[in-house]
């Protein structure tokens, strides 16, 4: 089912169960542009099969927003002109190279070149898998481009981010709608999680650029301008309290200066920029 924001913008929310991402739909008077391709050919098709439910015109173009799997592996069944920025063109030739009969996808899990969920995920929900390829990108841009879809503009931006370093959001002018992807998340490196404390600022001050109203992240429910404020609000207080590799350090100064102790997604944020501080001492 998808979710109707306004006369122009749908969206089908994340299932994280099946690590399915929020799928976005933009429709203008000549074209319509599809947010993120699914993470798989049954993900795809279940949002097609929606999108056909609606008097909208056709999918002219998919934007990938970033080159992880969830997010790009069912972009061919749309027929459409494939846009993503250069890094993540060239992460996605990577994916082209792949072959994905049961045998290979083990070796890859093993090579941690992809997870045990991703390797099921394409076993259950790409058919005929053994000859998957996947698509060419149609169009490959540097840092930003605008697309006009008649009367809807949308523009494209490679920001910083600390999620990856091939971060693209779309935003809607006109409708005050931003679509983050995974942008704002954290990310793993050799297996421990963590925010990349050093890009958080700049990425924020990336997305604050856009006047928005509407915020649609990867995996969350949608947000409005004050949740997305008090979302940067918590990161922000977290990062200025980890100064070391010390949780324990971390927590107290988070304490004394908030006057409080940590709850929820804070003590979350808290040890994840203690791990990105971990990641960056020299290994003996």
């Amino acid at each position: 089912m998808l979710n109707q924001l306004s006369d122009s913008i749908y969206y089908m929310s994340n299932d994280n169960d099946r690590e399915r991402p929020v799928l976005g739909l933009v429709c203008g008077e000549k074209h319509s542009l599809v947010i993120d391709g699914g993470n798989s050919v049954q993900h795809a098709k279940d949002f097609i099969k929606e999108i056909r439910c609606l008097d909208v015109p056709p999918v002219q173009y998919v934007v990938i927003t970033h080159a992880h799997w969830d997010h790009f592996l069912g972009m061919n069944e749309f027929g459409a002109t494939i846009i993503v920025n250069r890094l993540t063109n060239k992460r996605l030739n990577e994916w082209r190279d792949y072959s994905f009969d049961d045998a290979t996808l083990c070796k890859y899990v093993e090579a941690k070149k992809i997870s045990a969920h991703c390797m099921a995920v394409i076993q259950n929900e790409i058919p005929e898998r053994e000859s998957f390829v996947l698509g060419r990108s149609g169009i490959v841009f540097e840092q930003y481009l605008q697309i006009d879809l008649g009367n809807k503009v949308c523009m494209l931006d490679q920001i910083r981010s600390t999620h990856t370093d091939d971060s693209t959001i779309v935003y809607i002018p006109d409708e005050k709608t931003i679509f983050l992807g995974d942008s704002p998340y954290s990310t793993t490196t050799r297996s421990l999680f963590h925010y990349k404390q050093d890009l958080l600022f700049p990425m924020i001050q990336d997305i604050e650029r856009y006047d928005a109203e509407h915020f649609l992240l990867g995996h969350e429910s949608i947000c409005d301008s004050e949740e997305m404020k008090i979302f940067f609000e918590q990161l922000i207080a977290c990062s200025k309290s980890v100064k070391t590799a010390s949780l324990e350090e971390a927590i107290s100064l988070f304490e004394r200066e908030q006057r409080r102790v940590p709850v929820g997604d804070e003590l979350f944020f808290l040890k994840a920029m203690v791990n990105d501080r971990i990641l960056q001492v020299p290994k003996d």
